[in-house]
């Protein structure tokens, strides 16, 4: 996830002294890394927005886009 630049990501914003500076869903405190330890535990995209008012399953759906775009282009090289 470090490696990935979220400055081009419309779902995720990071503003120094709000949640510690991490990356964040637009408009919430919710930390992006939130989602991926919740997926890596086997909860689903709908469970994630279930527990995680706030944030919709278009922003989720989104940061996955942006991740495998940003994956994908690192392995063509």
């Amino acid at each position: 996830m470090d490696r990935i630049d979220w400055n081009t990501c419309p779902a995720v914003e990071r503003t120094p002294g709000k949640v510690s500076g991490a990356w964040v869903f637009t408009g919430t405190r919710i930390p992006l890394h939130a989602l991926y330890e919740n997926l890596a535990c086997g909860a689903t995209v709908s469970d994630f927005v279930e527990w995680f008012p706030g944030v919709n399953e278009q922003q989720v759906r989104t940061v996955l886009e942006h991740e495998a775009k940003t994956l994908r282009t690192a392995l063509a090289r």
